[in-house]
C-alpha cells in the first residue's frame, strides 16, 4: 500500500514547524561547549559571545539539513529549499537556503575558531 507523497505543501509547512522548534534546543547544545571553553581561556566577553554565536549556527543548521534529508530524501531535498525560497515572507524567512550551504557554514565554523584565536592573542 503505498503511501502519502512527501512532497506537499502541508509536509513542507511541518518540516519548517520541526525545525523551527529544534533551532533554540540545537543551538543551546552546541553553544555550551565552545562558551566552557572560552570561559576556561579567561576570554573576553564579546568574544566569547560572538564565536558561541558564529560556533553553533553551523553545527545547528547542519542537524537541521540532515533532518529534512531524512524527512524528503536526498533527491527531493531541493524541492524543499524551493518551496522556501518562494515562501521568503513566511516559512522561509527564518530559514533562507543560504544557511544550508556548506561553505557558509565552514566560514561561520572558521570564524568562530579564529575569534578564539584573537582573543588568545589579545
Amino acid at each position: 500500500m503505498p503511501g502519502k507523497p512527501t512532497l506537499n505543501e502541508r509536509n513542507f509547512r511541518r518540516i519548517s514547524r520541526i525545525n523551527l522548534l529544534l533551532i533554540p534546543p540545537l543551538f543551546l547544545l552546541f553553544a555550551w561547549p565552545y562558551a566552557i571553553l572560552c570561559m576556561m581561556l579567561g576570554l573576553p566577553d564579546p568574544i566569547l559571545y560572538s564565536g558561541t554565536f558564529f560556533f553553533s549556527i553551523p553545527l545547528t543548521f547542519t542537524i537541521l539539513h540532515g533532518h529534512v534529508t531524512i524527512a524528503l530524501g536526498p533527491i527531493h531535498r531541493s524541492f524543499y529549499h524551493y518551496w522556501l525560497h518562494e515562501h521568503k515572507w513566511g516559512y522561509g524567512a527564518l530559514l533562507p537556503p543560504v544557511f544550508f550551504t556548506t561553505r557558509l557554514r565552514l566560514i561561520l565554523l572558521l570564524v568562530s575558531f579564529g575569534l578564539i584565536t584573537v582573543g588568545l592573542l589579545v
